[in-house]
Order: structure tokens, then sequence, then C-alpha cells
């Protein structure tokens, strides 16, 4: 029997599910939002003929491969190049002055997905006259994403939308100068990822790994239940230097965390932060 709707499965018996998953693999959903873990295992589920979390338990412990299939579906992200060209926008314009104070700038884009936002990130700094002295950390929990954006190919099909994002996004060049056309696929530029450290980085249980300038993290909090999201925004906090900048997504915030105080506005619509105490 194949589970048929999210209140067909059980709290507890979900959560007993997400203990075992974190015990033996290492890998901790416990703190990821119910409704979201609940929706994107019933979809696994219904598309493999699984009938129960119990059975869907046994066969992750026996398939290490099945289990990297269900670890993809649950930290795939929609995410595209200058998503919200607004934000990156806002980037340049009240951004990139105070980094360009710095000698060298450190960058983190956390939960990079397959790369896109790298990617924008990148090509904004080299406009900038930035990329060069610029180290760009992009992190995600899915190595497969990861391999995906270390390769930098994306459907072709897709750059007309990706060019007029761009635009609106104040671009300063010919967008299909920073990739080139093969078959049915953009390849990016590789200048765009030398300065790129693709790594493998789970923000439920991993620890800050360096001090940054920017830290980029949008659209990720959603996915994590308010304990999670003020144990990432900790983190967080812990990994930026003082006056350094912090970007989330648009429906995400820095109320009801500890942190909430120590951060002044740059864009509040824009959910963009200046670390200040």
């Amino acid at each position: 029997m194949v589970v048929r709707n999210v209140e067909s499965i059980d709290s507890a018996e979900l959560q007993e599910f997400l203990t075992t998953i974190r015990t033996v693999y290492g890998y901790d959903f416990t703190e990821y939002a119910e409704a979201s873990i609940k929706r994107r295992s019933l979809y696994f589920m219904n598309a493999r003929g699984i009938g129960t979390v119990r059975e869907l338990t046994t066969r992750l412990l026996a398939d290490e491969h099945l289990f990297g299939e269900f670890l993809e579906n649950l930290s795939v992200t929609v995410t595209e190049m200058f998503r919200d060209p607004a934000f990156y926008r806002c980037l340049r314009e009240k951004v990139v002055k105070r980094l360009a104070t710095y000698p060298f700038i450190k960058i983190w884009v956390a939960g990079c997905a397959t790369g896109e936002e790298v990617y924008s990130v990148a090509i904004l700094l080299k406009e900038e006259g930035l990329l060069n002295r610029s180290l760009i950390y992009a992190t995600d929990i899915n190595q497969q994403s990861l391999i995906h954006a270390r390769e930098g190919i994306f459907p072709l099909e897709l750059m007309k939308i990706y060019t007029l994002n761009y635009q609106k996004a104040g671009g300063k060049e010919d967008f299909s100068s920073y990739y080139v056309a093969q078959y049915n696929a953009a390849l990016m530029d590789r200048s765009l990822r030398n300065n790129v450290v693709f790594a493998p980085h789970n923000l439920a249980i991993d620890q800050s790994f360096n001090e940054f300038h920017l830290i980029l993290c949008r659209n990720v909090l959603i996915y994590f239940n308010q304990k999670l999201q003020n144990q990432v925004i900790n983190l967080f906090y812990d990994s930026l230097c003082m006056f350094g900048t912090l970007a989330l997504g648009t429906r995400e915030s820095l109320l009801f965390t500890d942190r909430h105080g120590c951060f002044d506005p740059v864009d509040s619509k824009q959910k963009v932060f200046m670390k200040m105490r």
C-alpha cells in the first residue's frame, strides 16, 4: 500500500525515522520543518511504491545509493541565476562598496544547491572589479548538487530567463559573454569559479569554519523549525566579522532569534543585515 497523503505519516514515527537516519548516516533532519519533511518524504515514497515509513527506513538502511537519492530529494531547492533581481541590485548598490574596503574578501554561499547563486555573485564581483581578490565558499549538504555546481553547466533554454534577471539586477555586460553554448547546454566561464571552493557542509550539525565579510543563505531557513533557525543564525553570527553582511531570503527573518539585536538592516525589504555588535 502506498502512502497517499501527508496526514497518513505519523509525526512520532517520522521523528523516529529521522533519528535513525541521523544515527546511521550522520545527516540530521530532526529540526527541519515537519510539513516540508513529510511532503518530500511522501513524494519520494509514492514515486518508488513505498507504503510506510517503516518500509522506507528498512530500504534506506539497506541501500546507500537509494539513501543518496532520498537525500537529494530532501535537499532540492528551486533556484535560478540572479533570482530576485532587486536583491542583487541591493548588493551592488549597498554592499559592494564596503566589501571593496577589504584587501581580501571572504564570502560564504550557504546552501548553494546547484550553484546558480554562486555564479551570480561571481559575475557581480567580477563586474565590480573584486573577484580576483575574493574567495567564495559554496557549501551544501547535497553532494550531487555540489558536483553539478562545480561543473557549471546549465540548460541553455534557461539562459533567456537568467539574462532578463541579470539585466534587471543592474548587469553591466552582455550576459552571453559569461557562458559558452554547446548543444543544449550553457557552460559557465571557468574564470567565474577559479575563486570558488565547493565543499559539503551541514548547517544542522557542522560548525563555523572561517570568518567572512558576506554570508548569503537565501530561502534555506524556511525549511527549518524555529529552533534550528536560531541555531543557524548563531552560526552565521559567529562566522561573520564585525560589520559583516548577512543576506537572507525574502520570507526569512532574524526575529525570534538570539541575535536579532546584533544586526542592523542594510535593506529591510531585501533582508540584508549588518553585524553591529
